[in-house]
């Protein structure tokens, strides 16, 4: 068995036995893709406020990094747009495409949010928070990504009112 081989195995393990558990738990009207995207909207409102955070702290001398944050951002802005246009395509009762789709974002994803976390436990004091909200950023986008390529949750089937089979009973004060 190959390195990458290996790999895809423990991401198909990591979604199978983790991740669809979790999904499967959800409320019924709360869908796992919908729980996903709430990750992703969140891990871009984090990323912004550590953008910022950063900017502050520098004491705004530092713009050519900050445009630059700033242009990643946008990428993951137009990275969550391109991911809701995807919602049609994830049926319930159908295996979901964005589970092979996503497989490489998934497992590249790991290893820059653990990098990011092992930045922010060995940053400086001074910009700790800022590194912090980028950690918890790059972990609520790796969720996000797992939740949505969870397979979606049947349609949940309806007991039919069989009008034949009740029992008569008489209404009350009498009469039909």
């Amino acid at each position: 068995m190959t390195l990458g081989e290996r790999i895809t195995r423990m991401d198909s393990w990591l979604l199978d036995q983790v991740c669809q558990p979790m999904a499967d738990r959800l409320p019924e009207r709360f869908a796992a893709f919908d729980a996903g995207m709430s990750c992703q909207f969140g891990s871009l409102l984090l990323s912004a406020v550590s953008i910022i955070a950063v900017f502050v702290l520098t004491g705004m001398n530092d713009f050519g990094n900050m445009i630059f944050n700033v242009l990643v951002w946008c990428l993951c802005v137009s990275f969550f747009i391109g991911l809701g246009r995807l919602r049609v395509l994830v049926k319930p009762g159908q295996a979901n495409p964005l589970r092979h789709m996503l497989v490489s974002v998934r497992i590249i994803s790991i290893p820059f949010a653990l990098y990011v976390v092992y930045q922010a436990l060995t940053s400086p004091p001074s910009f700790g928070t800022a590194v912090w909200f980028n950690a918890f950023s790059n972990i609520v986008f790796v969720v996000g990504l797992y939740l949505i390529s969870c397979q979606p949750r049947p349609p949940r089937m309806r007991a039919k009112e069989d009008v034949w089979g009740r029992g008569f009973a008489p209404r009350p004060g009498g009469g039909f």
